[in-house]
């Protein structure tokens, strides 16, 4: 039996997939292509950050970042217990892992992903193999993520190739970031603005 729902005008909606690693990946000793280029940035500068995320995320849909206030986006990013990291990649930062450890015994994959311009060149692959063994450093009994059909297509795909496995979905529904100016209308053309 199937079920549909209608999405109001002004509205986008996505399926979200969550996923998780509950034991620490076998390490074969190797450290991370690409180790040279990605770093942990202690501080990051809410202007940097946004351009990035801004960069790797519109065509996306990223946007939670875009309608966050200030002060949270700040006090989020700056968390001693939340982490930035980023890959520079011909003289720019390129790529954005974010890991959350406010809750004890986890990691919140928060925010992941490469410009367009590297995705299928192997970065996100060295991001996430950092990003692997930087979780798994702390004492943490589950590393999780989630993902959602405005993502890349090949998102859930990687997530579960690197050892993640989808526990449970759900359906978000939310203003249409387009709408508001957090992001530009034109950005994400695969997904069509349905104006009220």
């Amino acid at each position: 039996m199937s079920e549909f729902t209608d999405v109001p005008a002004g509205k986008i909606a996505a399926v979200v997939t969550y996923l998780e690693m509950r034991t620490r990946p076998r390490h074969d000793g190797q450290e991370p292509a690409l180790q040279d280029r990605i770093r942990r940035i202690e501080k990051p500068d809410p202007d940097w950050y946004l351009d990035v995320y801004n960069r790797i995320g519109a065509d996306l849909l990223w946007f939670s970042r875009l309608v966050a206030s200030r002060d949270k986006l700040v006090s989020t990013i700056t968390d001693p217990n939340y982490e930035v990291c980023a890959v520079n990649y011909g003289d720019q930062d390129e790529g954005l892992v974010e890991l959350d450890f406010r809750t004890p015994g986890a990691c919140e994959l928060a925010f992941f992903g490469v410009c367009p311009q590297l995705v299928g060149k192997g970065v996100g692959l060295a991001l996430m193999q950092y990003a692997i063994q930087t979780a798994w450093a702390h004492p943490i009994e589950r590393f999780w993520v989630h993902t959602c059909t405005l993502d890349h297509p090949n998102a859930l795909p990687f997530y579960l190739r690197c050892g993640f496995r989808a526990y449970k979905r759900e359906i978000e529904i939310a203003d249409d970031p387009r709408l508001s100016g957090a992001l530009p209308e034109t950005a994400a053309p695969q997904v069509p603005v349905i104006k009220p």
